[in-house]
């Protein structure tokens, strides 16, 4: 298994939620998606910590821009050195839509940043799917 930590903070203020189960939900979910790597030297195995920050549409559209050349916001941006964005204002809208509570949207996308550390890709339908259902599964049972 990983010695890697994980660490969750709140740098917007637009939206409340409840920070301290964040970060109990994050540290459940790390060794939950640790256990499926895509492949045997998978970052996530090999990182000393991962970093999950939860900010702005405004900050991540900016990150969006500037590192994948999309404009406008996003749910979730994760860096292979180990950091996650993911946007309070967007993860709002979604749980919103689909009439679920604003945490477990947040940490749906804290389980997709750590499946994309451990060498999973959404970029292929098929790939999207199977990484999808992981998540699915995976949320399911940390809830």
């Amino acid at each position: 298994m990983t010695s890697c930590e994980i660490t969750v903070h709140n740098r917007q203020r637009k939206v409340r939620f409840n920070l301290a189960w964040l970060k109990e939900f994050a540290l459940k979910a790390l060794p939950e998606c640790a256990a499926h790597p895509v492949k045997p030297k998978a970052v996530l195995l090999q990182l000393p910590a991962v970093e999950v920050s939860i900010v702005s549409d405004t900050v991540i559209a900016d990150v969006h821009r500037r590192f994948m050349q999309i404009e406008g916001p996003t749910d979730v941006i994760t860096f292979e050195h180990g950091e996650i964005l993911i946007s309070a204002e967007t993860a709002k809208r979604q749980a919103r839509s689909y009439a679920q509570k604003l945490e477990t949207e947040v940490g749906l996308y804290i389980i997709h940043g750590l499946l994309h550390l451990n060498g999973f890709d959404d970029i292929k339908p098929a790939d999207a799917a199977k990484m999808h259902r992981l998540q699915d599964r995976l949320l399911k049972k940390l809830l």
